[in-house]
């Protein structure tokens, strides 16, 4: 199969995509004085429990929470199995860059999030929550690749016995189709939250039908950050077994649309979005991946 020059391709696709001030630092500045106005109406910023667990050692730093006491961070457990990655079979919306189709395998079972990370249970960590639609049971948006790093180190430094991350491109498209070959394991209006029923925000997680591994808004609310860099070519060249993505790039990606869907059109379970690793978007958020410490 003939791939697209990727020079030409991702001067193309930049264009297109970051010429959406909409969905990018702009409206998170100009969102700081609806914020600071809203934080004197509603504060949603998270209390530490009245009570310690009996034994333990007194914090004086809050963001250093015990993570599933505060914040009920739910998973569910993957199972290994192997899927076609890319662009689904009849998918006509699809971009060189879901292309071509290629089988994984992803060789071990994992953990991911019932739902993506909450405002309340990023502030709880982090004590900040940026998000730009308020609310404390919404998705946490408005946070960088990097940013989502940092909430998973901090909960690791709490040791409970788990390993905190972002999942592997792979390993989140696999979680995400839910054993489902289609672009979409159902209707966008019963399983996302998107631009024709969202009303230009966030809604709160687990609104909408899960798909069949019990997970929630995998497609739609906001694009999730993953572990991997962008490779426009990759997906021709990649592992068939836990792919991990390129050593090095300029851009992290981010999968499964938003409430607005006004970049990569409506949420498809092969849609890619690409944002360098440091910037903010309003569209972005995350969810976890936790394996036991051996």
């Amino acid at each position: 199969m003939e791939l697209p020059d990727a020079k030409q391709f991702l001067r193309n696709r930049s264009e297109r995509v970051f010429q959406q001030p909409q969905d990018y630092a702009t409206p998170i500045n100009l969102g700081a004085r609806l914020r600071a106005k809203s934080r004197s109406a509603q504060s949603v910023r998270c209390k530490l429990p009245p009570e310690r667990d009996s034994g333990a050692e007194a914090e004086s730093d809050s963001q250093y929470f015990n993570i599933a006491k505060v914040t009920h961070m739910q998973f569910v457990s993957i199972p290994a199995g192997s899927f076609m990655m890319g662009c689904s079979a009849g998918d006509h919306e699809c971009y060189a860059e879901e292309k071509p189709t290629h089988r994984v395998s992803i060789t071990r079972p994992f953990e991911i999030g019932k739902y993506q990370v909450t405002q309340a249970e990023y502030e709880a960590v982090m004590a900040t929550n940026p998000g730009y639609s308020r609310g404390p049971n919404h998705p946490v948006d408005g946070v960088s690749w990097e940013d989502a790093q940092k909430f998973c180190e901090a909960v690791n430094r709490r040791g409970d016995g788990y390993h905190y991350r972002l999942p592997t491109e792979a390993e989140w498209e696999y979680a995400a189709r839910g054993g489902d070959n289609s672009c979409r394991y159902g209707s966008l209006d019963v399983v996302a939250w998107f631009r024709d029923n969202s009303g230009g925000t966030t809604h709160p997680v687990g609104e909408k039908k899960p798909n069949r591994f019990g997970l929630y808004d995998t497609l739609g609310n906001v694009w999730e950050w993953v572990q991997d860099w962008y490779g426009i070519t990759y997906y021709g060249h990649s592992p068939e077994s836990d792919p991990k993505g390129p050593l090095s790039g300029e851009y992290r990606v981010s999968r499964g649309g938003s409430f607005r869907g006004l970049v990569r059109g409506q949420a498809r379970v092969s849609s890619r979005y690409i944002q360098k690793p440091h910037l903010r978007s309003i569209v972005i958020g995350f969810r976890c991946v936790r394996e036991p410490v051996s």
